[in-house]
């Protein structure tokens, strides 16, 4: 049946590779772990899951941002440390600020079309906490232009607390919107195994100014922000062919990188124009529309960046996203789901797996095999959208199971 359904697409869209394996460990504060530890862990039960050996990886990317957080800055070859068999292998890290992760991918996706391997080990990691908090700020605002906002109090935070209040400004009050966004992304989390934060706080704590959640920058709140996050996802690539004869596959119908000026000054800030590109290639390379999809996996960094996303992606027009939010078109069960992990915003946030982990739960979304209660009911379609500083890396995956 896979096969039929797969030929008669072939002839109207390229299909380059396949997710055929993944493995994800918990997100949060991991005490006893390290960079080497979840590289490897989640290498090794990726092969497994995809019921393949190390000798029969052909390259391996490792995305894996650090700026600071790792005294360890050359990490390419800890996925070897998985397996001997790894040795001799070609070994890349991929960075791209926020993106990383996904920026591995697309990497290991242009290898597959360029047929140069039949199969890609990706992982993505990131070991954040144990880094002092005023380091953390510091590391992270590496991802914005410093010329510009290197003095913005609150570091990268800072820098989004003033997009959230010029979009306040020029739109209107949205924090009702951002906490909608905020209570949907904490309920979802509840049901995701692998999320550092699994409490439905509720609507009316999102909103409301508390000791517990305090104003952090501008408008934004502490609910309004992602969590500082350890954790590593791992996927497999393999060609479509190959794929065919494996367990399982999840296929790319296209992607989509969009590189913007990192200046804000360059551009308009409120209309995420990357983002919006990018989501444009890649739904008129795989010949849909926004509302084909089944789910979204989206870049909640912070609440505001969600909420520009809704009208990026097409869901609203500028200036109108807060209505997509307070309607409940993103929930589970409505419209458009967005972000059913959790997001950003529950799930975590290490820099360098985030959007591996995207790809990796899609897949297990598409695959029917999402945790219970997280799985979106008869998924076929799934979006990827993962962005680096703000938005200036942007990149979208739109994924198919076809086996």
């Amino acid at each position: 049946m896979w096969r039929q359904q797969f030929g008669a697409k072939k002839a109207a869209l390229k299909m380059t590779a396949c997710i055929t394996g993944w493995a994800h460990s918990n997100f949060g504060k991991l005490r006893g772990e390290t960079v080497e530890s979840l590289v490897t862990g989640v290498a090794r039960d990726a092969l497994a899951n995809a019921g393949l050996e190390a000798a029969d990886i052909d390259e391996i990317y490792l995305g894996h941002f650090n700026a600071g957080f790792s005294a360890q800055d050359f990490t390419a070859s800890f996925v070897l440390q998985a397996s001997d068999d790894f040795r001799f292998k070609p070994a890349t890290r991929v960075e791209n600020a926020c993106a990383t992760g996904s920026a591995a991918v697309h990497q290991g996706v242009k290898t597959i079309e360029a047929k140069r391997a039949r199969h890609v080990l990706v992982v993505g990691v990131e070991q954040m906490t144990t880094t002092p908090g005023p380091d953390i700020g510091r590391n992270l605002l590496k991802a914005s232009y410093l010329p510009e906002d290197g003095d913005t109090p609150g570091g990268f935070a800072g820098v989004f607390g003033k997009i959230a209040s010029t979009y306040f400004q020029k739109y209107g009050d949205q924090s009702d919107a951002l906490a909608a966004i905020a209570a949907k992304n904490h309920k979802n989390g509840v049901e995701n195994p692998f999320a550092q934060m699994r409490k439905d706080l509720g609507y009316d704590f999102c909103r409301a100014e508390s000791d517990k959640n305090p104003f952090v920058a501008g408008p934004l709140k502490r609910t309004d922000c992602s969590l500082v996050s350890d954790g590593a996802a791992a996927i497999i690539l393999s060609d479509t062919q190959t794929a065919l004869s494996m367990d399982k596959a999840v296929a790319f119908r296209s992607t989509a990188h969009a590189q913007d000026f990192l200046p804000m000054s360059k551009r308009d800030i409120l209309a995420f124009e990357g983002c919006a590109e990018a989501w444009t290639r890649a739904l008129d390379a795989a010949k849909l529309s926004i509302d084909d999809l089944s789910f979204v996996e989206t870049h909640d960094c912070f609440t505001i960046a969600e909420l520009i996303e809704y009208e990026a992606m097409g869901l609203a027009k500028p200036g109108e996203g807060a209505a997509i939010a307070l309607e409940g078109q993103t929930q589970k069960d409505g419209r458009l789901p967005v972000n059913p992990s959790g997001g950003l915003k529950a799930k975590g946030h290490p820099i360098g797996a985030t959007g591996v982990s995207m790809h990796a739960l899609t897949a297990m979304q598409l695959t029917s095999t999402a945790p219970e209660g997280m799985q979106i009911a008869d998924a076929t379609l799934g979006g990827i959208f993962n962005m680096g500083g703000a938005a200036v890396a942007n990149y979208v995956s739109v994924l198919e199971r076809i086996k």
